[in-house]
């Protein structure tokens, strides 16, 4: 980890924060920008940084000070729909910590810093002390994140399987909060 920083995100940072966020669902997910799915890209602030119970987190290049990796956690459990009705009743919203946007830019990647921002978030959430699960969802085509997911957590549904004409295409993990 040395040559980076995992820090909270600062209102310094939410530009940085925005562009690989933003960089990551047109390059890797390919949907572009969906208002729907992406608000919280848009305006992390009022969604992470704000909120007592939400976190966004970045790794900083100490070389030159950009954000090389984001990662967030705020306290809404998945919704039905779009995943399915037992995930959103297993998960619900204010004692689930969901992980989001646990992004890092193609040029940072295999240095651990996913990993590292994970811990920090768990972290976060079992000094909270209201979260009693960790929930996360991922696609199979974002480089990297099946392996890690299933390296710290235990996968629940893989909608490409196990929902009639495979859902959205989404993996459901859950990651030990101890």
């Amino acid at each position: 980890m040395r040559d980076y920083s995992i820090r909270d995100a600062t209102a310094a940072d939410i530009d940085g924060a925005r562009a690989v966020m933003l960089d990551t669902v047109y390059r890797d997910f390919a949907t572009g920008y969906v208002p729907r799915w992406h608000a919280d890209i848009i305006d992390p602030a009022s969604f992470y940084i704000e909120p007592p119970r939400h976190t966004l987190l970045v790794a900083v290049d100490e070389r030159d000070g950009t954000v090389a990796a984001t990662a967030a956690l705020d306290a809404r459990g998945p919704a039905h729909p779009p995943n399915p009705r037992w995930l959103a009743e297993r998960f619900p919203s204010g004692e689930t910590a969901q992980l989001r946007r646990v992004n890092v830019r193609p040029e940072h990647r295999r240095r651990g810093l996913a990993r590292h921002l994970v811990g920090a978030l768990l972290e976060f959430a079992r000094a909270d002390g209201g979260y009693r699960s960790v929930y996360l969802h991922t696609y199979p085509h974002s480089p990297g994140a099946l392996g890690l997911w299933r390296a710290l957590g235990k996968e629940l549904c893989d909608e490409r399987q196990e929902v009639p004409g495979g859902g959205s295409g989404a993996v459901h993990f859950e990651i030990p909060l101890n």
